[in-house]
Formats: structure tokens, sequence, C-alpha cells
């Protein structure tokens, strides 16, 4: 599977991926949060949701910021906490080959 798993999508269609860039760049720009804190926040939602990429993408992204590896972990933590015992299965599956 690609990275992005719109990608498919946002070939057919264009608009669509230029939308979503947008709204990503209004999202996780920096402001009063930083990028980091952002990211880790999307990856703990998408480990409740059960998006196994929603983990992977914003895990590296929140790397990429400046995230250690111990804020991830704690970051999903919560997330489990709040989202259920399955959010830990989608979090390990997630951060199979992040840290590599």
């Amino acid at each position: 599977m690609p990275e992005n798993p719109l990608a498919a999508l946002m070939k057919l269609d264009p608009k669509l991926e230029a939308h979503l860039k947008e709204c990503d760049e209004f999202a996780y720009s920096e402001g009063a949060l930083p990028k980091k804190i952002k990211y880790l926040i999307a990856m703990a939602f998408d480990a409740a949701h059960g998006a196994v990429g929603g983990v992977r993408a914003p895990a590296r992204n929140a790397m990429r910021e400046g995230a250690t590896k111990e804020e991830i972990i704690e970051t999903l933590r919560a997330a489990g906490r709040l989202g259920g015992a399955g959010g830990f299965f989608i979090a390990s599956q997630g951060l199979e080959d992040v840290f590599e």
C-alpha cells in the first residue's frame, strides 16, 4: 500500500488532492500548538479510530518535527486508554517500521 491511503483517489481527482493539501497546511501549520503536537494528536485520533496508516504517517511527521520515541509512545498510551484496547493493536501495527 502506498504511504498515502488516498493516493489512488487523488491521482484520479487532482482538485481533491489540492483541496486536501490546503486543509493539511491549515490544520498542521505552526501556531499556538507546535506542528509536532498537532501530528501527535492526529496520530492518537487515528489509533483510537482504527487507522493503521493514520498512526504511521503522523508518527513520521511528528518525528520530522522533533517528536521523540517516548512522546509517541506516551501519546499512544493515552489514545489506547481513551479509545479502547483496539487502539493498542492499531498503534502496534502502525509503528511496525517507523523506528527502523
